[in-house]
């Protein structure tokens, strides 16, 4: 298979490069002084500095301080290619400075394995030789990984390849030394290991090998350098290589930057399409109330929980099933009296919580048959595109290893089985329908052996010697070629949160987070594993489509979509704020117009400074709309480049020749409607609105100021604070906003109610509402909607209603055009956020559209199943197209419309609720009475078209209703 095809050139890479090379403009001729060495770089006076300065404003980094050290950082967004971009920057350092010698640090293993990998690719160093008609001859990168020295007893007291980095003469090629982060804190590289006695020397005088790395003055390359912080062990150990510069690679700097050259924000990548887009896939919980399980004792026996204020004590090895149903297979591992461990290797420490429903083995099935549907979705769209196929992968993370590696099928209901069981399911049921060739070879591949669809990488898996889990990890961490090759089966990788920063694949479609990670991270490192644009079977990276990576979270991430927009937005360049007229801010602007003079630009500005230049107030934000293009900074997000599942606009099909039979149905329908209520006048009105106050005065809730009263008392040594509160002292006031007057008129505009009503109802029930201590906006919100659902449950009883119909034109609607033909397709979210397409299933041939789509298993069965012969044509109906008035002021739509043929050749028109539960008591009151409304409406409508409104319940059929109406 061949190797990854680069691209030279991109802007947004070239930039950084430039940026670097520009700190060496017009210095003195590096000094050479051993062949073993790097040259020397020596700057004149104020040089570097300058040069530093020239950089940022051309950048436009000017924000962050500049230190004048020999740290620079230049800041990319995960991604975008930092790996490449510093490999070709360290072969613009050898063409234009002569430096041959680098060292590379990483933080992890797994990215250590990537760089490795990249670095030594055949395919990058045929890039080099031959993408740059010559530019840099033959020169290729030698590359010396440092490894951990796993022989205790044989090991040698200097690394080998430090030996050969450190003593290489050779100017031909570019030599890099790649090492980790627990490499340089090893005693091997500060010369203590137990095997260095000092007698093996390098270049006959150094014997710790941070000092011969040192002597050949090095450029250090740091990946990842928010892993490398300043206060710790590793950075003191990174200073005694003693590199002539330091060039930190990284999309997060945590806010400490040194000498920062270039920046590609979160926001730059994927508004200029530089990364996938994201598409996240949340699973709500139906009856999730926002209970969460927090810990608040450990005295290193038992671990005090609390849920809905009910405490529960587990020892080590109890189950925490016992505190919530949810949670499945989930037990304390260990505990000391400052942290808890649980079997999933969760830590937990007094004060922390965890959402039970993301413990849930329902929940984490759900999510994976949600994945896998996609992937082979994936699958269709990708490998059957024009310009080359696309090898989607999908990524697991997983606290269950366990029941990940479950080989021979030990454990009943393990992770893997039930994954390869909802793969096996999911092949058997698209290969019925597919036609095209090359997927159905592919994927009866897969369904031939399942378990060669799949692979995992987990950190105890180093130190194992199976050889089927060791050509996973090797394929995983070492060979993504392999791993993209559409001769290998291998689509899905699971990982407990090993792959999480470093390692990535451009393939990567998919994240599905199964469970907890157990920390709070970046929402932009997280899905940073699938950001990178992805390549073909030609190894190109393909860049003219708007790709999505899918991510998966269950409900204890609702948030997640704001939470990483948030992210993605708050790394805007915050621009400089001036104070005066300075120099600084004279060129800032003659840099945006190049036209104007220092003078002019003064005599702009003189009105609003003082004598000393000093901006008067508000003085700075006129000048900047004087001159507005000086001070542009970064926009936000584009719309739709992070989304929900759903947020695409996706369409089904309709079969046009089937509308003729729904059309006078389908008008009539449309037919717009206004709700009447018959009460007869204002006191009558009074009445009803009274009783509402009546029915809810409990219901109202005091908003006040409570006084909460401290002591300050000493334990143990310590200053503590103690809640003091005494059954006579309770001091509540409450807090009115608005006087009455206001507060009548604000509800009145509101609730649409007169307000000698309202004052007359609020007098009436003074006795059980003193509406004094509720004057407040909150108050006339909670009346709003707590009164309109009383008239909706109160009509018909309290009060009648009835309908009227409106004149005017019925189109378009949901499925006609201006002129009432059918259109050709409909959008799926037109039927309702819930709606879901099954691609697996045709639908009968009466309904109107070529796709089963549906919201609950009832809709599915009235599409799919129980075909009936005297139906001509039926349809789902789009949610809010008939839009049915109802008490209170909502609206209400039913779910199905039927034309039916009867033995006299009448027809019959249906109109069909479907309810997926067992009876009408199952039905919240609001839904009857919807419902009746429904029927009131219809019967105003059977006038002229002949309408059956019926509700359907599960288990029901519809040859059932059709029987009896027939």
């Amino acid at each position: 298979m061949a190797g990854f095809t680069y691209e030279k050139n991109l802007p947004h890479q070239e930039w950084a490069i430039e940026s670097v090379l520009s700190v060496f403009n017009h210095i003195h001729p590096p000094k050479q002084n051993s062949r073993d060495e790097n040259p020397e770089i020596i700057f004149s006076g104020s040089l570097k500095m300058d040069n530093l300065q020239k950089i940022q404003k051309a950048n436009s980094v000017e924000d962050i301080p500049l230190s004048g050290s020999n740290v620079l950082d230049i800041a990319m967004e995960t991604g975008t290619g930092k790996t490449y971009t510093y490999t070709k920057t360290m072969f613009e350092l050898n063409r234009v400075l002569g430096v041959f010698k680098f060292i590379v640090v990483v933080p992890t293993l797994s990215i250590k394995a990537g760089t490795k990998n990249f670095l030594q690719s055949t395919s990058l160093t045929e890039h080099f030789r031959q993408d740059f008609a010559g530019l840099y001859g033959e020169k290729e990168i030698q590359l010396y990984v440092v490894e951990s020295q796993k022989n205790k007893t044989n090991k040698s007291s200097m690394p080998s390849e430090i030996v050969r980095f450190v003593e290489t003469e050779d100017t031909q090629k570019i030599h890099v030394l790649l090492i980790n982060m627990g490499m340089v804190n090893s005693p091997t590289m500060a010369g203590k290991d137990k095997n260095n006695d000092g007698s093996h020397l390098i270049k006959d005088q150094y014997h710790v090998p941070f000092e011969a790395l040192a002597a050949v003055k090095p450029f250090l390359i740091m990946d990842e350098p928010h892993k490398f912080p300043k206060e710790k062990k590793t950075w003191e150990n990174l200073l005694k290589f003693n590199a002539q510069f330091v060039l930190r690679y990284g999309a997060t700097f945590n806010n400490q930057f040194e000498n920062l050259l270039y920046r590609l924000t979160a926001i730059d990548a994927f508004n200029d399409d530089l990364v996938k887009g994201i598409r996240a896939f949340t699973e709500q919980i139906d009856g999730d109330n926002g209970e969460r399980i927090k810990l608040i004792d450990l005295d290193g026996k038992e671990a005090t929980f609390v849920l809905n204020k009910q405490e529960f004590k587990l020892s080590k090895g109890e189950l925490l099933s016992r505190i919530h149903h949810a949670i499945d297979d989930l037990f304390v591992a260990e505990m000391n009296k400052s942290t808890l461990v649980l079997s999933n290797g969760l830590e937990m420490k007094k004060g922390e919580s965890l959402n039970p429903y993301s413990y849930s083995d329902s929940v984490r099935d759900k999510m994976m048959r949600q994945a896998v549907r996609q992937h082979f979705e994936l699958e269709k769209q990708l490998l059957t595109r024009n310009g080359g196929r696309i090898k989607p992968l999908t990524l697991f993370f997983i606290d269950d290893i366990q029941g990940y590696r479950d080989e021979k099928n030990q454990l009943s209901g393990s992770l893997k089985t039930v994954f390869e069981q909802m793969v096996q399911a999911e092949l058997v049921c698209r290969l019925k329908n597919e036609s095209d060739e090359f997927l159905r070879q592919y994927w009866q591949t897969a369904l031939n052996d399942i378990s060669q669809t799949h692979g995992g990488y987990f950190s105890r898996d180093n130190s194992d010697k199976d050889e089927k889990i060791e050509q996973e990890i090797h394929e995983i961490l070492h060979d993504k070629a392999a791993l993209l090759s559409l001769a290998n089966p291998r689509r899905f990788v699971f990982s407990k949160w090993t792959l999480r920063e470093g390692w990535d694949n451009p393939n990567v479609f998919q994240i599905c987070k199964l469970r907890s990670s157990g920390s709070e991270t970046s929402k932009l490192q997280e899905v940073g594993r699938g950001l990178r644009l992805p390549v073909n079977e030609y190894m190109a990276r393909v860049k003219d489509h708007a790709f999505f990576l899918n991510y998966f979270v269950d409900s204890s991430e609702t948030d997640f979509v704001k939470t990483l927009t948030d992210e993605v937005n708050n790394a805007v360049i915050k621009p400089i704020v001036f104070t005066e007229l300075n120099d600084e801010l004279i060129e800032k602007i003659q840099a945006a117009y190049p036209n104007e003079t220092k003078k002019n630009i003064r005599n702009t500005l003189a009105d609003l400074t003082d004598d000393d230049d000093v901006f008067l107030e508000n003085g700075f934000a006129e000048a900047q709309k004087r001159f507005p293009n000086a001070f542009v900074v970064s926009g936000s997000l584009k719309k739709d480049k992070i989304i929900r599942s759903g947020d695409r606009a996706e369409k089904v099909k309709m079969r046009v020749g089937k509308y003729d039979e729904l059309k006078a149905l389908w008008e009539a329908i449309n037919q717009k409607a206004l709700l009447q209520y018959k009460i007869q006048d204002e006191a009558e009105f009074l009445a009803l609105f009274t009783q509402y106050l009546r029915d809810n005065a409990h219901k109202f809730t005091k908003t006040g100021i409570r006084t909460v009263q401290q002591e300050i008392q000493v334990s143990n040594g310590l200053l503590t604070a103690v809640n003091s509160e005494s059954v006579y002292d309770e001091v509540f006031e409450p807090i009115n906003t608005l006087n009455y007057r206001e507060f009548l008129l604000k509800l009145s505009q509101t609730a649409l109610i007169q307000m000698q009503t309202l004052h007359q109802a609020f007098f009436a029930v003074r006795d059980v509402l003193p509406i004094s201590q509720y004057l407040n906006e909150q108050t006339i919100k909670a009346i709003q909607a707590g009164f309109d659902r009383w008239l909706l449950l109160n009509s018909f009883s309290a009060f009648e209603v009835g309908y009227s119909r409106v004149g005017g034109s019925i189109h378009p609607t949901k499925f006609t055009d201006n002129q009432g033909h059918p259109l050709a397709e409909i959008e799926i979210s037109a039927f309702g956020n819930e709606t879901q397409i099954d691609d697996c299933r045709n639908p009968l041939a009466e309904f109107l559209f070529e796709s089963v789509f549906f919201d609950s298993e009832l809709e599915r069965k009235n599409i799919t199943d129980n075909r009936v012969q005297e139906v001509i044509v039926f349809t789902k109906i789009p949610k809010n197209s008939i839009k049915i008035p109802v008490a209170g002021g909502k609206t209400y739509s039913p779910d199905f419309a039927y034309i039916v043929k009867t033995a006299l050749s009448e027809t019959l028109n249906l109109i069909l609720e479907s309810k997926n539960v067992s009876g009408s008591d199952d039905l919240r009151q609001e839904e009857q009475q919807k419902i009746k409304h429904a029927e009131r409406l219809f019967a105003e409508i059977n006038r002229d078209v002949h309408v059956k409104f019926q509700t359907q319940f599960e288990g029901e059929q519809i040859v059932e209703f059709l029987r009896a109406m027939m």
